[in-house]
């Protein structure tokens, strides 16, 4: 019997195990591509590198069976998952045929694949591979580099790269490869050795045999190495040109690599680096030998090679080729032996080029001799050229100019080579390396030697700076197999024997047991590994030893031959051992696929069965106690603890989870020296949870009666008295039961066996094992494990006499330590054995003392603690250390003043690695000492789940420091820490902002889903998609949105009103009916551009479907039948075209639609394109929308060129702005290119003469402007400003709509030059200005500068215009442009020239309309000087005109004769319509109330006079401009609020069709009414100085007469104002809810020259004023929780919440309701309980609480705990308590201080009934009385708004409560109890838990304190508390002892 049980105690049980199958080959099964395609085998690689993979099922469908074992091989890794997922489970990369299979699966989740591939030729290898991409900014650390997670494909002639995202890369591979390693850098290749290429010639230098690939795209590099040298070493580093050297393993973490040489038979490892600068100078100027021709020919031969990509033939049998062949082949496009489509290889250069920018790489296509240096090493071409014999064969040219050498980038370091005695023999390469490292953290290298049976394992460690690794010794384990498990530090191995034995490092650990496998039986001793053929030993196809059994080629083991020499070695004696048996049932044959702690044995049979090791510990308690004594003991002896508890934990029929502990402290007290089973408690925890059913046996009775000693033991044991001393038992009122006094068998003499492994250590695990016990004791979740874990120390503190640690542990646990008596002896002599480590302090270390004399400001030791290990102590002492204190380094610096590490001595590594990662500079920005403290928690990863586990009393000066946050947190916390202090708003508004820009969380929620039901009938009229739920809470007074939508729509037909005169025909009134549609269409035509404006980027397109474009309807209908009416009937005449520039504008509209932010891309927008060839308008209008909202940048270039090649002149109108705008300021050169085709002036003069239509000219003109946006470029300035005075040509060209030529270039000039002013660097000989004042007044022309003079030589035949400006054409252009040059300038001398004319005489050389122009353009430059009054409006009015015109709409028949009213009239007009225009430019977007005031009384002023009878005098026209201008001027002052008087307004002009009113005065009409609204009231206007131009392009102030009229100005212009639109809706978000809502924002202006700094308060949301003119922002009120925007700081963030839709989060504080419910405020819960003067008020009512808070958990506690019931009167005071304690943690916003009242309430009952049984809570208590009562709190609250936690009368109530019970008992009972425990006499035991209650609570002092004061004999008062005063005892306390102590209560009076 015994014997067996040893046998299964050293065994160690596996966990279960099941059959495992590779998931991909069952995938593979189903997979389309299982059928063979014979058509794509035909076909060469290359051919295939453009074929898209979809001819997967053409070939024939011929099963193939890929299931044949050679052909498949996976492996499997740790599943890598995101950060803060823990889930553990295995991927599988499985390889077959031509398929790479991805999956991921683990024992509770079934495999599913993630990924499969399918490629072309068959899959040599396949691999994972992290690369990095390189960050664009040079100054990043190599730290910050993004990783891209990858897989590899290894083809014969191609490496394919997928990443996890979804990015594919094809690498052409330019040599055979023999294997690909992944290491951290990127992939490393192996070329592979074809035998020919042993050195002909001693000449010849051999070539590099490694190669590296940093990232797809790169090229591939040779590798570099350093080995092992002397002193000069740096000159050393070579090439790796060794064919003989194969890698064997390669390693991220470390980044090392293991090589095999093959011919002096040794491993070597290497570190694996970038390479340095010098060290890559060095090979590339190596001072070869001098070149002959035979060496640069052959070298340069085989760089050429490499760089054209081999087709995978095998590469020509030598190199010796001859030479004129390479050189040709270089030469031609493709080498002969590819197809016609060959990639050429300088794709791979170009990729690097593209992604280095470096132009060192790659400037070659082909490459001679210097790629690789190998010979002539000639640093530059110059140098190359001299270097050559003059015999040279190749041609100079060809060698030299083309070639750039590869630069290597990876650098191989000489770390280890293995002895060279012992280890040589043939053939011995590993055939499988792993790192493993040992439960105690050192690492080993371990490879297995195949062939001798050996496992060798190298031992290696970081040297202390962390820069190197040092490698030890080697140890050999005899092994068939091994593989290592990483999550328990251990490593399986097989022996020969056929056991599995489990290794830690190199220390054996114990056999393996699996149930269900046979144990090998003893005779076999180790079955045949595999048949005996000669190379076996080496490798065969049908069991591949490698890593990679795929990358087997033929190639790699190219004859027997050379290996045959070796057979001999069979004869060897392991190897007869395994001859001589053959197979005898199945048995393991190898291992395979380790992963954590799972591994897959492979069977001799074939069969392959996962099995998983068993964990180290399930239970928190054990694993925080082994890390404690693994941490404090010297590693071996650690090891050696964590073997045996590894064997114990884990044999077979293992324990149940509750023994773990109870087996763990056997288990430790057995290596103390203890025999367990003779002290009683140990002896019961045996018989609770067994050890084995084995054990349990053996101690069984056999009798099966029961009999009376079973009920004693059952009193006895161990679970009887826990339970007895449990707080339940207590709230239970279970009596104790008086147990009879067992007759237990005495063990007189229990001692302690001092040659076990730990008797020695035993004080410093105490010490350990203390310090963890402290760190229990701050999670409230592990007080169980801290119950148990007493026990244990208290046994220890006993037998070793350390009565303070007694004391302390009786202290905490009264009831459980009383009946613990036994003590172990030891003697003196084993005492002198053990060592009594430094560290170990006399005073036991408690946390809560700590803690509670930093509270009272004492003088604090150091308090001791483990790193890595009692990472909460840490964290709680700094805490307190930072916020009580107020030492604000106590965070930022490793602590030595507070905290004192306990080192073992031996663990330097890991301590630095905590400093690394805790270490940590809190923001320093913040000031006070809470914000420091909630930012370092945030740091230190603590969240507020965390905080619930810290016991109430440690954590409430944490939950202070955060309450104070709570009311203003800094606006630019991170997301952790506004939701660590409770404010969800602002971790929600963080959590946005670190989104993608794209997606915004909820830019979606709000855009409701359609109007509503009716949406399905409803028809498209482009403006479905607009915010209804934001639209009504902007204005939900009235439907003013849906007039906006009535009016702009343009779907349905208009109606027709025209009643029959009985005269008038049937035909004639058609006629009629129709000439009114042609008016009506004029309106109809001009609605899109207001619809624009109204629907701007409020749309999210899908990406896979086409955006929906409404229809222009141009039909109408008429009354009363509703019959159609049509304008293509032909009974009238309709303009030809009509419709197109609507159609154009309807397309833009639509367009303008799509947010910024939508994710579309070039194929998107190709694919919006109609069906059939034709470009439509409405598609180019969508393309120079997709332009102004940002888009049009991704559009590709072959689609730019498709588009412009088509001749469509709309497509390439809208093509060219929309390009140029979405590259505005931006330079760039290829747009530039771009629009120079289509602008004659910027192409050389001898160009060939293109024909460019007229309006394309002007739209690549002001396309010009808008890229070259205030950048003051010289030439295009100087064009530009030759382009406004472009005189007529002589064939025709620029002779037609020259005006709007002009203008635009005079735009463009403004735009270049924008707000430069006088400041124009390099331009004073152009004279801009005076040449510009010249367009404007006229004069005599100048000559052509430079190349345009040969243009335009010839005059025109068609137009005379002399040599003189025209000014009718100039003018308006060189106004503008004035304008925009001296934009806000202030500039008065410019100013002036601007003036209007002040004489009659003059007034008659300037056309009206021009007058309006210049006083615009003045306006715009004196910008400060805009006053928002009609005085400044009429100051530009000169004199004389002011004196002819007293009002604008009467006639003064008392005009002087001399005097043309006429003009006068008109001048008026203008004068003040510009005037009027400058004020709405300078106020745009402001809802400026003095500006709106004063432009709407104008409007009125010119409606008046429109319809007055002196509108004759002025003219119709020129009326109808000015009112539009004026209008347009008052919508822009108030644009995107909606105002609802210029509403008013625009419905009126949009009802007035006939007369005047032409297409022109619609459009304005509604661009009006579009920026009133603009984007739904999400936009407004900027007054910037790129906004103003853009402004000045879409109104400029003379509108088209109809439809196709671009004679002044291109229509397409009129939607630049979207690059002049700005965010500025702030919309309030309730985040509960997630809907949005009103919040009151008080807004703060900067002080300016026109203001002092002033607050104004708005209800959001609302359009927020321009940012520049803000300081700051808040979210004010009761309702809402505050949150500060700081604009001063600036504005970026504030800036990202409007480009996101404007979402800020609020939060309702507690107790009140939503502006929408409770406008007032009078409906909230405070205001409520006020009014109500019954007693009732004080108790809440339950459904109340609901008003304050929408937590389940507060509503249920309201529910269950407060509701009044009518009956039980000490019921009654308890709910009126807790209905309080609810009402003030409700109302005052802090219901986490819910617990924290409970708890506190409970404990001071639970005293009152004598129950308590731990004075856990007491502790609680006291630190919170001496947290309030602390000095740093007073400090706190002189200055602070916040009110307190715990509310200070309830604290005293308890307080006294608490004192009185605590009285009661020492005046009952207590005195006697107290005066034995200070005498240290036995204690009576029925009271002793009151006694350790009072002691804790008053901080009495211990018996020993007391002895070392010499109080015994103390007498008088006085003198007690002078010997007290070194005890620091609180005064109250002395006063309750000073009685027991002297003994009479009189001697407190003397």
């Amino acid at each position: 019997m015994s014997n067996v049980y040893e046998e299964r105690v050293t065994m160690i049980a596996a966990g279960e195990m099941q059959e495992f199958v590779p998931f991909g080959r069952d995938h593979c099964r189903r997979h389309p591509n299982a059928t063979n395609l014979q058509l794509r085998q035909l076909q060469p690689a290359s051919e295939l590198w453009s074929s898209d993979g979809d001819a997967g099922l053409v070939g024939s469908l011929r099963e193939v069976t890929i299931h044949e074992k050679q052909k498949e091989s996976w492996h499997l890794r740790k599943g890598c998952c995101d950060v803060g997922e823990e889930l553990d489970y295995d991927e599988e990369l499985y390889v077959a045929g031509n398929m790479v299979i991805w999956s991921r699966g683990s024992k509770t989740h079934a495999s599913s694949v993630y990924k499969a591939f399918t490629v072309d030729s068959p899959v040599l290898q396949a691999l994972w591979c992290d690369f990095s991409i390189p960050q664009d900014k040079t100054e990043c650390t190599e730290a910050q580099e993004k990783r891209e997670k990858c897989v590899c494909i290894v083809q014969k002639s191609s490496v394919n790269v997928h990443t996890v995202d979804g990015k594919d890369y094809i690498a052409p591979l330019p040599f055979q490869v023999a294997d690909v390693w992944a290491t951290a850098y990127g992939l490393m290749f192996e070329r592979s050795n074809p035998v020919q290429e042993i050195p002909l010639s001693p000449l010849r230098e051999p070539l590099p045999t490694m190669f590296s690939m940093l990232h797809p795209l790169d090229e591939i590099a040779p590798v570099v190495c350093k080995p092992a040298g002397g002193v000069t070493s740096v000159t050393r580093v070579q090439y790796v040109a060794d064919y003989t050297l194969k890698i064997v393993f390669s390693s991220t973490a470390p980044s090392i690599i293991l090589t095999y040489d093959t011919v002096q038979c040794l491993h070597t490892v290497w570190a694996l680096r970038k390479i340095k600068t010098e060290e890559q100078n060095t090979v590339l100027r190596h001072p070869g030998t001098s070149g002959t021709p035979q060496q640069i020919a052959t070298s340069s031969s085989l760089t050429a090679h490499l760089r054209s990509v081999s087709k995978g033939e095998s590469p020509i049998a030598s190199p010796f080729q001859n030479l004129s062949s390479f050189a040709s082949q270089n030469r031609s496009a493709a080498s002969p032996g590819t197809h016609s489509r060959s990639h050429s290889p300088s794709i791979s250069n170009m990729a690097a080029l593209s992604r280095s920018h470096s132009p060192s790489l790659g400037a070659s296509a082909f490459s001679g001799i210097q790629r690789f240096n190998l010979s002539t090493y000639t640093p530059s071409p110059k140098r190359g050229r001299n270097s050559h014999s003059p015999n040279s064969t190749l041609s100079d040219s060809l060698l030299v100019s083309e070639t750039e050498p590869v630069i290597p980038e990876l650098c191989l370091e000489h770390l280890w080579t293995e002895n060279v005695l012992s280890m040589r023999e043939k053939n011995s390469q590993a055939t499988k390396v792993f790192i493993t490292s040992d439960l105690c953290g050192q690492k080993f290298l371990c490879y297995l030697v195949e062939s001798r049976h050996q496992l060798r394992c190298v031992k290696f460690e970081e040297s202390n700076d962390m820069t190197q690794l040092i490698f030890g010794t080697v140890t050999v384990i005899q092994a068939k197999d091994a593989a290592p498990l990483e999550s328990i530090d251990t490593m399986v191995v097989l022996e020969s024997s056929g056991n599995l034995v489990l290794y830690t490092g190199v220390i054996r650990v114990g056999k393996v047991f699996i149930a269900g496998l046979p144990a090998p039986s003893l005779s076999v001793s180790n079955p045949m590994p595999r048949p005996s053929t000669p190379l076996g030993s080496v490798s065969t196809p049908a069991r591949p030893s490698s890593r990679h059994p795929g990358a087997l080629d033929e190639t790699v083991w190219p004859s027997p031959v050379p290996e045959l020499s070796d057979s001999t070695k069979i004869h060897d004696s392991t190897y007869m051992d395994d001859c001589t048996f053959h197979q005898m049932g199945t048995y393991i044959h190898s291992l395979r696929d380790p992963v954590q702690n799972r591994v897959t044995l492979e069977m001799s049979n074939g069969n392959l069965i996962r099995i998983s090791m068993p964990e180290i510990t399930n239970s928190q308690l054990v694993k925080k106690c082994l890390q404690a004594i693994k941490y404090i003991l010297p590693k071996e002896v650690a090891v050696q603890v964590l073997i045996k508890w590894y064997n114990t934990y884990n044999a077979p029929g293992g324990p149940n989870y509750h023994s773990e502990w109870n087996l763990f402290v056997t288990c430790l007290m057995n290596m103390m020296g203890y025999s367990t089973d003779r002290l009683a408690w140990t002896r019961n925890l045996d018989l609770e949870g067994s050890l084995s059913p084995v054990i349990a046996a053996k101690k069984a009775r056999p009798s099966e009666v029961g009999s009376d000693e079973d009920w004693e033991y059952l009193l006895a044991c161990d679970y009887h008295r826990n339970f007895e001393s449990h707080l339940l038992a207590g709230a239970l009122h279970l009596d104790p039961l008086k147990v009879l006094h067992p007759k237990e068998e005495i063990f007189p003499n229990l001692g302690l066996d001092s040659t076990t492994l730990l008797f020695g250590h035993i004080p410093a695990i105490l010490f350990v094992l203390h310090l963890i016990y402290e760190e229990l004791k701050l999670d409230n979740l592990m007080r169980e494990g801290a119950r148990s874990l007493v026990v244990l120390l208290h046994q220890l503190a006993r037998d070793l006499k350390l009565d303070a640690y007694m004391d302390s542990y009786w202290r905490d646990y009264p009831l459980l330590v009383k009946n613990l008596k036994q003590s172990c002896k030891i003697d003196q002599a084993q005492m002198r054995l053990m060592n009594q480590p430094p560290f170990l302090q006399a005073e036991p270390p408690s946390i809560y003392h700590w803690l509670s004399s930093c509270l009272n400001g004492d003088v604090i030791s150091p308090f001791p603690y483990l790193p890595g290990i009692c990472e909460r102590t840490k964290l709680v002492v700094q805490s307190f250390a930072l916020y009580i204190l107020g030492d604000e380094k106590a965070l930022s610096h490793e602590p030595s003043m507070y905290l004192s590490r306990i080192s073992s001595g031996q663990r330097k590594l890991q301590v630095e690695e905590d400093n690394k990662r805790l270490s940590l500079n809190p923001c320093t920005l913040s000031t006070s000492l809470a914000a420091k403290l909630v930012v370092s928690l945030t740091n230190l990863g603590f969240t507020l789940k965390d905080l619930e586990s810290v016991p109430f009393g440690v954590a409430l000066p944490i939950r202070d420091a955060i309450y104070h946050c709570r009311e203003q947190p800094s606006s630019d916390w991170s997301e952790a820490a506004c939701s660590l202090i409770g404010r969800q708003d602002l971790s929600k508004q963080a959590h946005e902002g670190k989104l993608h820009k794209t997606k915004s969380a909820i830019g979606h929620l709000l855009v409701s889903d359609g109007a509503s039901g009716n949406e399905a009938e409803e028809e498209e009229d482009g403006m479905n998609d607009m915010n209804q739920d934001l639209m009504s809470l902007i204005w939900n007074e009235d439907l003013r949105v849906q007039e906006v939508r009535r009016l702009l729509q343009s779907t349905h037909p208009v109606r027709v009103n025209v009643v029959q005169m009985p005269e008038v025909s049937d035909h004639e009134f058609i006629e009629e009916k129709e000439n009114r549609l042609l008016q009506l269409c004029q309106r109809t035509m001009a609605l899109p551009p207001g619809r624009g404006m109204f629907t701007l980027f409020s749309y999210h397109p899908v990406p896979t479907e086409p955006l929906p474009i409404p229809k222009l309807n141009l039909t109408g209908r008429a009354p009363p039948r509703n019959t159609t009416v049509d304008l293509n009937s032909g009974n009238i005449d309709v303009p030809p075209n009509m419709a197109s520039w609507a159609n154009f504008h309807n397309g833009v509209a639509a367009g303008l639609k799509i947010a910024p932010a939508s994710q579309i891309d070039s194929a998107w927008i190709v694919y919006n394109r109609q069906k059939n060839t034709e470009l439509t308008n409405e598609y180019a209008g969508l393309l120079m929308a997709l332009g102004l909202n940002g888009h049009l940048s991704k559009l590709t270039t072959m689609s730019i060129h498709d588009y412009l090649s088509k001749g469509h002149e709309m497509t390439s109108i809208g093509l060219l702005l929309g390009i140029s705008a979405a590259k505005l300021g931006t330079m760039d050169i290829s747009v530039t290119r771009l629009l120079s085709i289509h602008i004659p002036a910027l192409l050389p003069p001898t160009s060939t003469e293109l024909d460019v239509p007229h309006n394309l000219q002007v739209a690549a003109v002001m396309g010009v402007g808008l890229v070259y946006q205030g950048t003051a470029h010289r030439h295009i300035a100087e064009v530009l400003l030759t382009e406004i005075g472009r005189p007529p040509g002589p064939e025709m060209e620029n002779c037609t709509d020259r005006e709007s030529y002009s203008l635009a270039a005079g735009l463009a000039l403004g735009m270049v030059c924008l707000g430069h002013g006088s400041n124009l660097i390099g331009m004073s000989d152009l004279n801009v200005p005076d040449q510009l004042y010249q367009y404007m007044v006229g004069g005599h022309r100048r000559a052509q500068a430079g190349i345009l003079r040969e243009k335009h030589k010839s005059p025109s035949y068609q137009i005379k215009e002399g040599d003189t400006v025209n000014v009718d054409v100039t003018c308006p252009g060189a106004t503008l442009a004035l304008a925009l040059l001296y934009l806000k300038t202030n500039n008065r001398s410019i100013a002036d020239w601007l003036r209007a004319p002040d004489t009659q005489y003059l007034l008659d050389f300037v056309k009206p309309e021009f007058l309006l122009m210049r006083t615009l353009a003045r306006g715009l430059i004196m910008w400060d000087e805009i006053k928002p009054n009609p005085a400044w409006i009429n100051s530009n009015v000169p004199p004389i005109v002011r004196q002819n015109n007293t009002s604008l709409n009467t006639v003064d028949g008392q005009a002087p004769e001399d005097v043309d009213l006429q003009t006068m009239r008109q001048a008026h007009i203008n004068i003040i319509a510009g005037a009027c225009m400058a004020m709405g430019l300078r106020f745009a977007g402001s809802s400026n109330t003095a500006a709106f005031n004063c432009l709407y009384k104008y409007v009125k002023m010119f409606l008046e006079s429109v319809s007055s009878p002196v509108a004759v005098l002025a003219g119709h026209h020129n009326l109808e401009t000015c009112l539009s201008v004026v209008l347009l001027s008052l919508a822009l002052v108030m644009a995107g609020t909606g105002n609802l008087k210029v509403l008013q307004l625009c419905r009126f002009m949009h009802k007035r069709t006939g007369g005047e009113m032409n297409y022109g005065f619609h459009m304005a009409t509604h661009m009006a009414l579009g920026l009133l609204f603009l984007g739904g009231g999400r936009y407004s206007m900027c007054t910037s100085n790129s906004a103003i131009a853009a402004l000045l392009c879409a109104l400029y102030p003379r509108f088209p007469a109809h439809s196709t009229d671009n004679r002044y100005h291109l229509q397409a212009l009129r939607h630049l104002y979207v690059l002049a639109a700005e965010p500025r809706l702030l919309v309030p978000i309730d985040v509960d809810t997630n809907t949005p809502c009103y919040a009151l924002i008080k807004v703060t202006y900067k002080a300016s020259q026109w203001c002092e700094e002033m607050t104004v308060n708005l209800m959001a949301p609302s359009l927020l004023p321009e940012l520049h003119l803000l300081k700051e922002i808040k979210v004010k009120g009761p309702k809402y929780w505050e949150i500060m925007m700081d604009l001063s700081k600036g504005a970026q963030s504030l800036q990202s919440i409007l480009s996101k839709d404007g979402f800020l989060y609020v939060k309702l504080r507690a107790g009140h309701l939503s502006y929408t419910e409770d406008p007032k405020g009078f409906r909230s819960l405070l205001a409520q309980t006020f009014t109500h003067r019954n007693p009732e008020f004080l108790s809440i009512k339950p459904e109340a609480v609901s008003a304050f808070t929408s937590d389940p958990a507060l509503l249920s506690f309201a529910e269950y705990f407060c509701k009044h019931s009518k009956k039980d009167g000490e019921k009654q005071e308890v709910l009126d308590l807790l209905s309080s304690i609810l009402y003030e943690c409700v109302t005052q916003e802090k219901p986490e201080m819910l617990p924290t009242y409970m708890a506190i309430d409970q404990a001071v009952r639970r005293l009152e009934r004598k129950e308590m049984s731990e004075t856990f809570e007491l502790w609680q208590i006291k630190l919170v009385q001496q947290f309030y009562n602390s000095v740093s709190l007073q400090d706190n609250f002189k200055n602070s708004s916040t009110g307190l936690l715990i509310n200070p009368e309830f604290l005293l109530a308890m307080k006294s409560s608490l004192d009185s019970t605590l009285d009661q008992w020492l005046h009952v009972s207590g005195d006697v109890l107290l005066h034995s425990y200070l005498s240290s006499q036995p204690l009576e035991e029925s009271q002793i838990a009151m006694l350790a209650c009072f002691l804790v609570y008053h901080s009495v002092p211990t018996h020993q304190q007391v002895t070392a004061t010499g109080i015994e004999g103390t007498t008088s008062f006085s003198e007690l508390l002078l010997k007290f005063s070194q005890l620091r005892l609180p005064v109250q306390a002395l006063l309750r002892l000073a009685p027991v102590i002297l003994g009479n209560p009189q001697a407190m009076l003397v």
